[in-house]
């Protein structure tokens, strides 16, 4: 199959017999052999229903149905881990994203060999309680990532079917899937200037400073996760180690100052003493806390998995 299309859908019945008629057309002008899965994310609207009409009007399109609303990032996981094309496109329901940008992010993954590409919104129809906070946050990830995108939560995108495979897509992470693919070894991640349409029908579902607090949370646990996620250990060691060594030291330099002046020095009314106590008791707080998640991750089912990329004269067992 050429192609997957990956579409999280929440309550956006009106839009989708013209985004999945878009769709066709599309595929049929172009040839492509494809499916559609739409990923209903707990709607209350009749997205379900419309899903069920159209999926007998055209076989082509699939849905799946979560008992209630679990976000984004949920709904992306599932449609990955069904999709079997060779190029997997993920789009937005609302049909700000145009189906006519699949034939070239296509090319790009295909002949470009690009692993993922990431469109970019350059001219965006969206109130500024969405633009503003979506440049601050795109601004810091591409410096704490080093991805130079522009526009990292944009819902078209393309990956090479493997990445989609290879990854995991929880929370509200969906945001950072450049960041996660990197980390998980796929490092040729491009980026295609993209139409953005006005919505047509309805309205946005996301917004607002509470979900760019949840995402900075969530490039923090990424780029924690996938630098110490197997070595925990290397994280907190150092620092406990130097915290404890700070404390000792000071401790130390307190007691041969009580010995050398024992009725004029009183250990007691030093605060410093106290803050250096302080930061040996943090130290070794820090140094098992290092410990006990180097335990854990040694013995999680995931501790020795890792992507292989070929094998020369072995075969999988």
């Amino acid at each position: 199959m050429d192609i997957s299309i990956v579409i999280p859908v929440y309550n956006e019945d009106e839009s989708l017999p013209e985004l999945c008629s878009w769709i066709e057309k599309v595929m049929q002008e172009n040839g492509f052999s494809y499916e559609v899965i739409l990923v209903d994310d707990g709607s209350t609207d009749r997205s379900w229903d419309v899903i069920a009409g159209l999926r007998k009007a055209n076989p082509c399109i699939k849905g799946i149905r979560f008992q209630r609303n679990y976000g984004k990032s949920a709904a992306l996981n599932e449609g990955f881990k069904m999709a079997q094309g060779d190029v997997v496109i993920t789009m937005d329901a609302d049909m700000q994203d145009s189906p006519d940008e699949i034939p070239a992010l296509r090319t790009m993954i295909l002949e470009d060999r690009y692993d993922m590409v990431s469109g970019w919104k350059k001219v965006r129809h969206d109130p500024i309680s969405k633009t503003l906070p979506s440049k601050f946050f795109n601004w810091t990830t591409a410096r704490v990532s080093k991805i130079p995108l522009h526009d990292f939560n944009c819902g078209l995108k393309a990956y090479r079917n493997k990445v989609v495979k290879s990854i995991e897509v929880y929370g509200e992470m969906h945001r950072y899937i450049p960041v996660i693919a990197k980390w998980s070894g796929f490092r040729k991640i491009g980026e295609k200037v993209v139409e953005h349409r006005a919505r047509k029908y309805g309205y946005t579902k996301f917004g607002g400073l509470g979900r760019g607090l949840k995402g900075l949370l969530d490039l923090a646990s990424i780029n924690f996760v996938g630098k110490y996620g197997k070595r925990p250990m290397h994280f907190f060691g150092p620092l406990g180690v130097l915290f404890f060594l700070i404390g000792f030291g000071v401790s130390i330099s307190f007691i041969i100052q009580k010995f050398n002046h024992m009725s004029s020095f009183t250990l007691t009314n030093k605060p410093s003493f106290y803050i250096a106590l302080i930061c040996m008791v943090i130290g070794s707080q820090l140094f098992l806390t290092g410990f006990v998640a180097e335990l854990i991750s040694r013995n999680s089912p995931g501790r020795n998995s890792y992507l292989i990329e070929q094998k020369l004269g072995l075969d999988n067992p």
